[in-house]
């Protein structure tokens, strides 16, 4: 029997499971600011995988430089559920925050217009 595969996937699970709460605490504790390191670990991380023999963990570290890299669009859209109220804010950094309406995306990139086709409404910033 092989259980790379098994293996794998468990390992993936659990850096997922890992990551959630880490970009939570990260950004709670010291807000967007350490994003480069999530950055630098990453492509070590991934730079790691592409020189390692070994398959399952060159997988591995692959899927730890993903999550990683994914981590800092994150940490950004954290910063926005908690002006949104959906997380609590650190009472120690509240100048850092801005409250945002309901309707406002989370998501981290600027404010994106588009047009679906003649007849949809505008989704505008």
């Amino acid at each position: 029997m092989y259980f790379s595969g098994l293996l794998l996937a468990i390992g993936t699970f659990l850096v997922i499971g890992l990551f959630h709460p880490l970009v939570i605490k990260t950004e709670y504790y010291y807000g967007t600011r350490p994003w480069w390191i999530f950055l630098l670990l990453g492509i070590c991380a991934i730079v790691a995988s592409l020189l390692t023999p070994n398959l399952i963990l060159s997988a591995f570290l692959g899927v730890v430089g993903a999550s990683l890299l994914w981590s800092i669009g994150e940490l950004f859209a954290q910063k926005k559920r908690v002006e949104k109220g959906w997380f609590p804010m650190n009472k120690k950094r509240a100048a850092e925050y801005h409250p945002l309406n309901h309707d406002d995306s989370i998501c981290p990139l600027p404010n994106i217009k588009r047009k679906e086709d003649e007849d949809s409404m505008y989704l505008e910033r």
